[in-house]
């Protein structure tokens, strides 16, 4: 019996001394920031368009992203060029050991494929000839149209630029299974942002100029997780999977205020970031 209660208090030492090495990681206090690059893609849209004389949509309309190439460092690692690739940046503060609240951009590209062949709904009734548009004329009810670029050509390229805030949960691995070298920390991530759309969008609608300046259009939502590998305590690298909506009722599309379009769609995201974490006071 003796012997029993012997093993039994070894046991639970052991397991006191394993907890006891639990949340060893001490980021309270720290800040952190990050660059990085994302490749995006996005579920197909309802795109509407509105104007003088006309207001009509393109149903579901395909889109895809818009890689810099060729990967190297003249495009990606030159300062001169980092706003050029789709690019991710944040900076935050540790408010917790395992919680920090950030504030970052992500910089996506957003492309509406052109000579798709699409379903338009809606009317356009041009006034008069503007390089041929008024070819479009008429009223639509679920026509197939293939979307020529003197209908309409739109992407937000200079940037489908995403401003959130967010809340993450960071947790060592080795807090959990009592090991946490000091050269490498493997962390895994979770995380909730919200935030505003201020894109730059290219758009061609049925001829007309151009709008070409940021523009607050809307809001997004987004959910993340990743995995963080820590170097020396002060360098990590971070590869995030990162998905959410977006809804922009509110698109500038051409040089005059009457001409606007809105709409919304999910989108998914693959990050890869390098950045580090500091300690200020």
């Amino acid at each position: 019996m003796t012997t029993c209660y012997t093993a039994i208090g070894q046991t639970g030492t052991a397991q006191t001394q394993v907890r006891s090495k639990r949340l060893r990681t001490k980021n309270k206090g720290k800040f952190y920031f990050y660059w990085g690059w994302n490749v995006s893609q996005y579920s197909k849209s309802n795109i509407h368009f509105e104007g003088e004389n006309y207001d009509f949509t393109i149903h579901n309309a395909k889109a895809h992203d818009k890689v810099t190439k060729p990967i190297g460092y003249d495009k990606y690692l030159n300062p001169a060029n980092l706003t050029i690739p789709q690019t991710n940046a944040r900076i935050g503060y540790y408010f917790h050991d395992n919680w920090n609240a950030s504030i970052g951009l992500d910089h996506m590209k957003y492309v509406m494929e052109q000579y798709q062949t699409a379903r338009i709904s809606g009317d356009i009734y041009l006034t008069e000839d503007n390089e041929g548009t008024t070819y479009f004329n008429g009223t639509y009810n679920q026509q197939e149209q293939v979307l020529y670029e003197d209908f309409v050509a739109f992407e937000h390229t200079d940037g489908l630029n995403y401003v959130n805030l967010e809340i993450a949960r960071v947790d060592n691995l080795g807090d959990f299974f009592g090991w946490n070298p000091d050269k490498i920390q493997l962390n895994i991530t979770e995380g909730f942002s919200a935030g505003v759309l201020i894109p730059k969008t290219n758009a061609k609608v049925l001829n007309k100029d151009r709008y070409d300046q940021f523009h607050l259009s809307g809001y997004g939502v987004s959910l993340k997780a990743g995995i963080n590998v820590t170097f020396f305590k002060y360098f990590f690298l971070q590869a995030e999977l990162k998905g959410g909506f977006i809804d922009m009722p509110n698109i500038r599309t051409t040089s005059s205020k009457a001409d606007s379009a809105k709409q919304h769609f999910n989108f998914l995201q693959q990050n890869i970031t390098f950045g580090g974490i500091f300690k200020v006071f």
